[in-house]
């Protein structure tokens, strides 16, 4: 009793990496993409009014992107998993026999004895055989499952949220600094996602906040150039 209450007890992070990957994602290409376009459009000499046109036009577009490319993306493994599933279904109506052994061989290769890992399979067959084999032999678990619609929502939302960011800045900051102003801001708002993420996900704060602020500053210095040339050029 003791242990159940105690398993009970144990918090763990897995069941949110859907939402969170799309929800990271999404607020991570918000303040870049914005950023970058914004810084890109102001250093080639624009004026205020038309980058922060440019930096609103590129937020709609983005998180349109955004929220079709993840649910195609997720519906893809959706349909995929189904597929899956529907399979393994028609296996266990036909061949149960096979099926059990296949179960008892892949608890055998993690470990267990061959009498320990067929009584196992057997049991856990009899609760729930699909469960059983969709878990330990696909690899699909609740806890990872596809939701389109859900990753969709979060990607654009979250992607939304992440641009407004760098928008405020352009209406705020004086035109004569406002690459600078950005680009510093957008770093901040980077460090702070990527250690937000690493806190809810439970990873390394430091390399999170690094790696995301590394990959910013290269995205915006790069398009800041592109930038410069265009504007001499035109």
């Amino acid at each position: 009793m003791d242990v159940i209450k105690g398993r009970q007890k144990e918090k763990h992070r897995t069941n949110r990496i859907g939402w969170l990957r799309a929800s990271v994602l999404g607020a991570n290409d918000g303040i870049l993409s914005t950023a970058s376009l914004i810084v890109g459009v102001a250093a080639a000499h624009s004026s205020q009014a038309a980058v922060l046109i440019a930096g609103v036009a590129g937020l709609m577009a983005g998180a349109m992107s955004m929220a079709a490319g993840e649910y195609v993306s997720v519906s893809s493994q959706a349909d995929t998993e189904r597929a899956d599933l529907a399979r393994e279904r028609k296996e266990l109506d036909e061949d149960d026999e096979s099926e059990h052994k296949e179960l008892a061989a892949i608890y055998v290769a993690r470990g267990l004895e061959p009498l320990l890992a067929k009584q196992v399979a057997q049991q856990l067959m009899a609760k729930d055989a699909l469960g059983a084999h969709a878990r330990d032999e696909l690899g699909i678990s609740v806890n990872f499952i596809a939701r389109p619609l859900q990753a969709a929502l979060a990607s654009a939302i979250s992607f939304s949220i992440g641009g407004v960011m760098p928008l405020i800045i352009v209406i705020i900051a004086p035109q004569t600094r406002l690459v600078t102003i950005v680009f510093g801001t957008t770093l901040v708002f980077l460090a702070g996602l990527g250690t937000l993420a690493a806190i809810t996900g439970g990873a390394p704060i430091l390399r999170a906040a690094i790696r995301v602020t590394f990959w910013g500053a290269f995205a915006m210095g790069l398009t800041a150039i592109v930038g410069v040339i265009f504007g001499r050029i035109m």
